[in-house]
């Protein structure tokens, strides 16, 4: 598999852009539920922010008593600091985590591929050996696999010590996920921009002009007119990615195009559970406080009898 692997990342990287594909470069935070935000009737926006969509339905086959207890053990690991308070601070960073479940899943279906001694950590020379260790020491016939591999291997390098937060040049798991999705964490943002610019940068003067620009989106193959959505982008990169008017794009504006300062929908939540839950009102939450308003943060089967029944009867 891992030969599979690499062939891709090197297929991936020589394969030419279709002339109407767009690259979709911007990251937005994503929404937390694509439920409604009606408190007076339903809490499934709060549940699915709460504890994520696949984990709310789990919830939902539960008893209260059952939904409880697990909530109280949920309690217990937002406080991370042990100190008996759930801060916004805390419950923040516990939705934002929720929200990546699935990046930390996709993580560990590859973990046993790279962790290649066992010692639950991947060291560079293992992931190294396990995606380039074909590559490694060989005459390359095809001129372009080798600039793609001699590209990728030290750009795979470069972010592979970014993601080291300790340096010793071996990633636990959450250091091998912000390797592998960058895009997911803020020490990581500069890796995405300075990957981004490199990857449309095609004269190698550090800047992002207009047609290196519509390049990355648009190839032109037969030279006839551009479509009017690329003309649509020639204005945008004028008026919105050049903010300082002088042709071209450098880091700081390629990372306000491709990681705009989105609504931050789980500031937003942390934010309405404590306000919603606080009975003291000391800005924060105690396990009691969270466990007395414990049907806004999780469901069970009779808090959604009703609505069970009434989904039931529309559908048949």
């Amino acid at each position: 598999p891992q030969l599979f692997v690499c062939a891709v990342l090197l297929c991936a990287a020589v394969a030419q852009t279709k002339p109407t594909l767009r690259k979709e470069r911007v990251h937005h935070e994503p929404e937390l539920s694509r439920q409604a935000h009606e408190d007076n009737k339903s809490f499934q926006y709060d549940h699915e922010a709460f504890l994520g969509k696949d984990e709310a339905k789990t919830f939902d086959q539960l008893t209260p008593e059952e939904s409880k207890d697990r909530l109280g053990k949920i309690v217990d690991r937002i406080d991370s600091d042990a100190d008996g308070y759930i801060t916004t601070a805390e419950l923040k960073a516990w939705i934002k985590r929720v929200q990546k479940r699935y990046v930390y899943e996709n993580v560990a279906k590859v973990w046993t591929d790279y962790d290649l001694n066992k010692d639950n950590k991947i060291s560079w020379d293992e992931y190294k050996q396990a995606t380039y260790g074909y590559y490694l020491g060989m005459e390359f016939e095809d001129a372009t696999d080798q600039f793609s591999f001699k590209k990728m291997l030290p750009r795979d390098e470069r972010r592979f010590k970014a993601a080291d937060l300790n340096g010793d040049l071996a990633a636990d798991r959450e250091e091998f996920t912000a390797f592998l999705h960058p895009e997911e964490f803020e020490h990581m943002k500069d890796i995405v921009v300075l990957e981004t610019l490199e990857d449309i940068d095609r004269n190698s003067d550090g800047h992002v002009d207009e047609d290196e620009y519509i390049a990355d989106m648009f190839a032109h193959e037969d030279g006839g007119p551009e479509p009017e959505w690329v003309k649509t982008e020639r204005e945008q990169f004028s008026d919105f990615r050049d903010l300082n008017k002088d042709g071209k794009m450098d880091q700081d504006e390629i990372r306000h195009w491709i990681m705009p300062q989105d609504y931050d929908h789980a500031q937003a939540e942390a934010r309405h559970l404590v306000y919603e839950s606080d009975q003291d009102k000391d800005q924060m939450l105690t396990k009691e406080e969270i466990l007395e308003n414990w049907n806004m943060f999780v469901g069970s089967q009779a808090t959604n009898y009703g609505e069970d029944l009434t989904r039931n009867h529309d559908e048949l």
